[in-house]
C-alpha cells in the first residue's frame, strides 16, 4: 500500500487518508487513558465489563471458533429475521445476467440503502409489503431499500428497475421517498428531506464522476477501478452538504480529527458482494478502524467507561428541552443532545474509534481459549460484538426508546 501524503507538505490530502483517522483518534485515545478528556471523566477500571459483555455476546451467538462470524457490512441488515434476501434476489435475475452484473447490481443496492440509513428515530417501523411483517432501525431501513429497489424507485433505465443510476436519483423527491419508506405522521421517519437530499447530491456526483460510475452513472460501476475506498472519499463522492472533517484551508492541520465513516461503512459493506460474486481480494482493509458512531460509542457510556462531564450534560440536557419544544414532538426519556459537529461528539467518536481497537485486542486475549488458535478480526468484532453490544445496553437503559446515551440532533444525513 502507498503511504499517505505527509501532513507538512499535504494536510488536505493526509486528513483525506485512512491512516489519518487512525492516528488523530490515537491522539484523543491517549488523552482518555491519562483521564484528561475535555467533555467526559474516563474509568479504565469499567473496560474489563465492557470485554465481559462483549465477549458474552459474541458465544452466546456463534460457535466456537468463531470462524463464521461474517465481517461488518450491509449484507446482514438485508438478512434480518433469518431470512437471505439478497440470495433470494439473486436467484430472481434470468441466467443472461452474469456476476459481473449482479454485482454491479447489488452495489447499486448497497450504496443506496447505506446513504439511507441515518437514525431513523424511535416512532418510524416499516411493514414488508412481501412478508407483512414490521421491522424497525437500520434491518427496517434495508428492507425498505430492498423492495423500493425491487420496484425500480432508484433506476432511470426502463430496460432494468434493478439498478441504481444518475437520472433515477435526480427524479427522487421527499414525497416519494416519504412514500418509499411509509413514513406519515403517526409513523415518521426523522430526517426523510436530508436522505432524498443526499441521494439527488449523489446523482450529480455520479455524473460528474464520469470515470468511475460510467456514463450511466451507476454506482456498480466502480468494480472495474483497481481501488474502493479513494473511490468513496468525499472528493469523488460529494454529496454531504458540508466536509466531513474541515478545510485544512481555515485550519491547523493538526486541530482536526477526521473520521471517514460513511467512506468506510461503503467500504466494509460494499467489498462483501465484490469478495463473494467476483472473488475479489482487497489489500490494506487493515487500514479500515472501527466506525465512530452511537453503538459503538454508546457502549462505552453505558457500560461506564466515559461519563459526560456536569457541565455538558446539562447543556446536552438543554439542548434536548430546546429541541423538543420548538418541534413540538414529546420526549419519551430524556438525554443529552448535541449536534454532530459539537466537540462533545467529536470527543466521543475520537475516543471511540481508539477503543474499538483495544476492546478487539482484549476479546481476543479474553475468547483465546476457545479461538484455535485464530484471531477475531475487527470487523468480525464489530459486526457480532461491539455494534451488537451497543445496541443491546441501550435497550437495556433507555427500555422505553432504545435510543443510545448521547443523541444526535440529525437531519437524516449523519448517523
Amino acid at each position: 500500500m502507498p503511504r499517505p501524503p505527509d501532513p507538512q507538505l499535504d494536510p488536505a490530502g493526509y486528513l483525506r487518508s485512512l491512516n489519518a483517522v487512525r492516528e488523530r483518534s490515537k491522539l484523543v485515545t491517549e488523552k482518555a487513558l491519562r483521564n484528561d478528556l475535555k467533555h467526559f471523566d474516563v474509568d479504565m477500571g469499567k473496560f474489563p465489563d465492557v470485554v465481559s459483555f462483549v465477549s458474552g455476546i459474541i458465544k452466546r451467538d456463534y460457535d466456537a471458533p468463531f470462524t463464521s462470524i461474517p465481517p461488518h457490512g450491509r449484507h446482514q441488515h438485508f438478512c434480518v429475521g433469518g431470512r437471505d434476501r439478497i440470495a433470494s434476489l439473486l436467484s430472481t435475475f434470468p441466467e443472461e445476467v452474469d456476476n459481473s452484473e449482479k454485482c454491479r447490481r447489488l452495489l447499486d443496492l448497497y450504496l443506496v440503502s447505506v446513504l439511507l440509513d441515518a437514525g431513523a428515530g424511535t416512532e418510524w417501523s416499516y411493514k414488508s409489503m412481501e412478508n407483512g411483517r414490521v421491522y424497525r432501525r437500520s434491518e427496517g431501513i434495508a428492507v425498505a431499500t430492498l423492495e423500493m429497489f425491487k420496484h425500480g424507485y432508484f433506476s432511470g433505465n426502463p430496460a432494468n428497475k434493478f439498478q441504481v443510476d444518475k437520472h433515477g436519483l435526480a427524479q427522487l423527491t421527499v414525497e416519494r421517498i416519504a412514500q418509499g419508506l411509509q413514513s406519515k405522521p403517526g409513523n415518521t421517519m426523522a430526517g426523510v428531506a436530508g436522505r432524498t437530499d443526499l441521494l439527488v447530491r449523489l446523482a450529480k456526483a455520479l455524473d460528474e464522476k464520469k470515470e468511475y460510475f460510467g456514463d450511466d452513472g451507476r454506482p456498480g460501476n466502480m468494480i472495474g477501478r483497481r481501488a474502493l475506498c479513494p473511490i468513496l472519499t468525499p472528493n469523488n463522492l460529494n454529496v454531504f452538504p458540508f466536509p466531513q472533517s474541515g478545510p485544512a484551508s481555515t485550519a491547523p492541520w493538526e486541530s482536526i480529527l477526521p473520521f471517514h465513516k460513511l467512506t468506510q461503512w461503503l467500504c466494509y459493506s460494499l467489498m462483501q458482494p465484490m469478495q463473494s460474486l467476483l472473488r475479489i481480494h482487497f489489500a490494506g482493509t487493515e487500514l479500515l478502524t472501527g466506525l465512530p458512531e452511537y453503538r459503538n460509542g454508546g457502549l462505552f457510556i453505558d457500560l461506564g467507561v466515559l461519563t459526560l462531564k456536569k457541565e455538558d450534560m446539562e447543556r446536552g440536557l438543554h439542548n434536548y428541552s430546546e429541541h423538543f419544544r420548538v418541534s413540538g414532538a414529546k420526549g419519551v426519556e430524556v438525554a443529552p443532545m448535541f449536534q454532530p459537529s459539537d466537540d462533545v461528539v467529536v470527543e466521543w467518536r475520537g475516543v471511540t474509534v481508539g477503543f474499538l481497537d483495544m476492546l478487539c485486542t482484549e476479546v481476543n486475549k479474553a475468547l483465546r481459549s476457545e479461538l484455535n488458535g485464530n484471531e477475531l478480526s475487527l470487523p468480525q468484532l464489530l459486526e457480532a460484538g461491539s455494534w451488537k453490544g451497543g445496541r443491546e445496553i441501550a435497550e437495556v437503559s433507555r427500555p422505553n426508546t432504545k435510543e443510545p446515551p448521547i443523541l444526535i440532533d440529525t437531519d437524516g444525513t449523519v448517523f
